[in-house]
């Protein structure tokens, strides 16, 4: 057991699947998982592994924000010998013309956090996905005829800010969506020779308002999960 994940050695497969949402990783393991068991229940963050297609995978809750996600990327990797981290979320779209269930495989996560500068002493560190990662994930979405957009994405710490403009600059250098999770999730798994990648899905647009339900978030855009899955398989 960690400090937060009580999974005993062995619990955790090697590929582990992190939507913030526990509620999507209970859907997820009840749907598109066989044999699964329940291995976490800390603090109401769900925990599971189970096998897809007869390959040992686990799917973790890691919360909201790059702060929540380090906690249990941390512990993933130095107590249970994780290899492989997917982050399966949403994101919110800047560019105008991208639409709800658009599957997006981030390159790179720029960002506003402080926990990069803190760590690299004021300093930018650009954290990007696993390459290897990233093309398997490719290569699956293709023989799925899923559509995939490949590009940066931004990761906040804040995600009410009321700043004039505040996409402009961003939209200008083509970063495709803003979430909050992922600068940190690359950043972590380089210092830990671990392989990482967001496959995420757009919930909104907020540059032009449309946007998708509470309910639609939790249970649908299943669009990245088979991705996510698929790319399990082969790694």
């Amino acid at each position: 057991m960690s400090f937060h994940i009580g999974a005993k050695k062995g619990d955790v497969a090697e590929t582990v699947l992190l939507p913030g949402d526990p509620l999507r990783a209970k859907y997820v393991a009840e749907n598109m998982l066989e044999d699964i068991s329940c291995y976490n229940e800390v603090r109401g963050m769900l925990g599971y592994t189970g096998s897809y297609k007869g390959k040992k995978v686990s799917i973790q809750g890691s919360g909201m924000g790059m702060a929540s996600v380090g906690i249990y990327v941390n512990e993933l990797l130095s107590e249970y010998g994780v290899k492989n981290l997917m982050r399966v979320g949403t994101c919110g779209a800047i560019q105008e013309d991208l639409k709800i269930g658009q599957v997006i495989l981030a390159t790179a996560a720029s960002g506003d956090s402080g926990m990069n500068r803190l760590m690299f002493e004021g300093m930018d560190f650009a954290p990007t996905a696993d390459f290897d990662l990233l093309l398997t994930a490719y290569q699956a979405a293709k023989k799925m005829d899923i559509n995939t957009l490949q590009g940066c994405i931004f990761s906040t710490d804040n995600f009410y800010d009321a700043t004039e403009n505040r996409w402009a600059k961003w939209i200008e250098h083509g970063i495709l969506g803003v979430e909050m999770e992922s600068q940190i999730l690359y950043t972590i798994a380089r210092r830990n020779k671990a392989r990482a990648l967001s496959v995420l899905t757009v919930s909104d647009n907020i540059i032009t308002g449309v946007a998708s339900s509470a309910k639609e978030r939790e249970q649908s855009f299943t669009d990245m999960m088979k991705v996510a899955l698929e790319t399990a398989l082969v790694i």
